[in-house]
């Protein structure tokens, strides 16, 4: 089963901005008419209840939005660039890998339908109009686009279920799943027979609810022996959980205490869930007539069990009634599991001020907005020049680069281009 895959996506880059002028036969003072670059492309994940696993996504691992169109004279807006929608199982989470800590929660998509945007597109450039101004009425600057966002990611699928069904292999998970609900797990005798979680609906009565059966959980299963890990998280979204035993193995208590060390171990949260104890296969006669004292040796240390034969259904209406009670009672908040830290955007001011570095004898410019102007310019052409200066003057950097104690001869950069102040 395909649960958790890493994957590398990137918003479209934003067009560019254009320099154009209006060059007509009766309008020869026509006037600047560069149009604007389009915006980049969005990735978007959305949940869709028709998906099982995230398999496409092991196929390829890079995912690009389209870019935006550059604009064109007689101000046509460039095309902005296709989203690109990433379809996922309910119950699937991204976690972004690029953050300082160890992994980001961008989006948990816990409902169908649900749409997160993971990057978002870079914003189109400026074309020449917007430079123009009483002063300068044919600019020949204008914008470049902004470069999309790259993200690392991790998509990992935690299923949507009331009740988790767990146990060690054959105890009989798979055979109880199938005489509560509808389901076909696969059943056989030997360990690890399922190999992916299965999904059942449980109705009692005029309620209903789901029950999954969580396979693959052995000693060391918090260390990934096993399925451990493969299937430890789809536990983390159920409120409580079924811990099924086998009713023929020689130490019960020491079972159910070693199974739960294992839940603590991968996750705290996970043993604090209340649990219906059950044991099963008591069909067997040498399992029914230990009945009385294994009522004692739970009793000894403080835990109330249940016995049932999943194989001949017998005692699964009334287990199936005492899960429904114990939901109903279940606070509606579920604990999440590990803490993940959530994603934490802190979206910059439009204008931000424009700062200045020395290095040797070079001044160094970062402003992110001159950067995007820098980049589409001729800075041989001297109009050019003289129109960026006015540039540096109406964001404030010259005032920045005087401070900062420039002067005419001195080497100034900003983004991959020198000039001389």
């Amino acid at each position: 089963m395909f649960d958790r895959v890493e994957i590398r996506v990137r918003s479209g880059d934003g067009g560019d901005g254009t320099v154009s002028f209006r060059r007509e036969k009766f309008a020869p003072f026509g006037g600047p008419d560069g149009g604007d670059g389009g915006r980049g492309g969005n990735v978007i994940i959305v949940a869709d209840a028709s998906i099982a696993n995230l398999s496409a996504f092991n196929r390829n691992r890079l995912y690009r939005a389209e870019k935006g169109g550059h604009g064109k004279g007689k101000k046509k807006h460039g095309k902005n660039g296709e989203n690109l929608i990433l379809e996922v199982p309910k119950g699937t989470i991204a976690l972004d890998t690029d953050r300082s800590f160890d992994e980001a929660l961008l989006a948990d998509c816990e409902q169908a339908g649900q749409r997160v945007v993971l990057a978002r597109g870079g914003k189109g450039g400026l074309g020449n109009p917007h430079f123009a101004s009483s002063t300068n009425q044919a600019p020949r600057i204008a914008q470049k686009g902004d470069v999309g966002e790259e993200l690392s990611l991790i998509l990992e699928l935690r299923l949507i279920a009331d009740v988790g069904v767990i146990g060690f292999p054959n105890a009989g998970k798979s055979t109880l799943l199938t005489a509560a609900s509808a389901a076909t797990p696969k059943i056989a005798s030997y360990s690890f027979t399922t190999l992916e979680p299965a999904l059942g609906v449980v109705e009692v009565g005029l309620k209903s609810f789901v029950i999954a059966e969580i396979p693959g959980l052995i000693d060391g299963a918090h260390l990934g022996r096993g399925l451990g890990h493969d299937f430890l998280r789809h536990i983390m979204r159920t409120k409580i959980l079924i811990h099924l035993i086998d009713g023929s193995s020689a130490a019960l208590v020491d079972n159910m205490i070693l199974l739960n060390r294992e839940l603590s171990l991968f996750d705290p949260t996970l043993a604090r869930k209340p649990q219906l104890v059950v044991i099963n296969k008591i069909d067997v006669p040498e399992v029914r007539a230990r009945v009385p004292d294994i009522k004692t040796e739970f009793s000894g240390v403080g835990t109330k069990v249940f016995f049932i034969s999943a194989s001949v259904s017998e005692g699964i209406t009334e287990l199936m009634t005492e899960t429904m009670e114990m939901l109903s009672k279940a606070d509606a908040k579920v604990e999440g599991g590990k803490k993940i830290h959530k994603a934490v955007f802190r979206p910059q001011p439009r204008n931000v001020t424009a700062s200045v570095c020395k290095e040797d004898d070079i001044f160094i410019i970062e402003s992110p907005e001159l950067e995007r102007i820098v980049a589409r310019v001729d800075m041989a052409n001297p109009e050019v020049r003289r129109q960026l200066q006015r540039q540096l003057g109406r964001l404030g950097i010259t005032r920045v680069l005087e401070k900062a104690g420039v002067e005419p001869g001195d080497v100034v950069r900003c983004g991959d281009h020198e000039w001389e102040w």
